[in-house]
């Protein structure tokens, strides 16, 4: 379960960013999330949906324990951001592109790293790496160097890495960016896999099919602001125009009919 209440973050401008909002600048900040309020619900997959700086990475990141709220609450199973960061991190598994490998080591020997830094039982370790090798087709690439393989193997690595301590909370930041079909598809199983088993998945994308194909709820975001807030089943059948994409724009832009 994830608890955000009336969430903001203000970010103070460089001096190049202030030249480059002239006016339009406030004081030399920008606020980047304004007052967002929402809940995740365990075996559930709440999308966040966005334009590229409509602050869904912000807000992943502070949920993560990563950023702090400047104001605003955020609770994970149980457990505040602010008060109780070490318990959070704990619950939750993050999934970020911005976050690199070890190039020099290989898929078995980086997931036995994280395992470790988990605290994770051998017996359990060696049955759960198993278990999300072979759900991801990693066996055979499990002892080549991280720097020889493709970006959808990488891919695969990240994830096994975010979720091999079998976390309640589970975040992906736009997990499919850059990758094949294939490898599209087995990430896109594993969400669903993850909210089978009770997880709590928060997933941020601005990929519209994948909006339709994962979401049980939804919420859009533009400039920092909440926009929409509600089960995917009640976003479409309350659709205006024909499609995803149209009725996204159109929210967007506050059109009312």
């Amino acid at each position: 379960m994830i608890e955000i209440r009336n969430l903001s973050k203000t970010f103070k401008l460089s001096r190049k960013r202030r030249k480059e909002e002239g006016a339009s600048g406030t004081d030399g900040f920008v606020k980047a999330v304004d007052d967002v309020s929402f809940q995740c619900r365990p075996g559930r997959v709440f999308t966040l949906l966005g334009p590229n700086g409509a602050g869904k990475t912000t807000i992943l990141r502070m949920i993560a324990t990563l950023m702090k709220p400047t104001s605003g609450t955020i609770e994970v199973d149980g457990f505040d951001t602010l008060q109780s960061p070490r318990e959070v991190r704990a619950k939750i598994g993050f999934l970020t592109g911005s976050t690199n490998l070890y190039a020099r080591l290989t898929p078995n020997e980086v997931i036995k790293y994280y395992a470790d830094l988990h605290g994770m039982e051998p017996s359990r370790f060696r049955q759960r790496k198993e278990e999300l090798f072979e759900l991801l087709d990693m066996n055979s690439f499990a002892d080549r160097r991280i720097g020889k393989l493709s970006s959808g193997m990488k891919q695969k690595v990240s994830i096994v890495r975010t979720i091999i301590h079998d976390p309640a909370v589970v975040i992906f930041d736009e997990p499919t960016t850059g990758l094949d079909v294939i490898t599209s598809r087995s990430i896109i199983n594993l969400i669903r896999r993850c909210t089978s088993d009770g997880r709590t998945v928060i997933f941020s994308t601005h990929i519209m099919s994948e909006v339709s194909m994962l979401s049980d709820d939804l919420a859009i975001l533009h400039e920092g602001r909440l926009l929409y807030c509600n089960t995917w089943s009640t976003f479409r059948e309350g659709m205006i125009e024909a499609s995803l994409e149209e009725e996204f724009i159109r929210i967007l832009r506050g059109d009312k009919s």
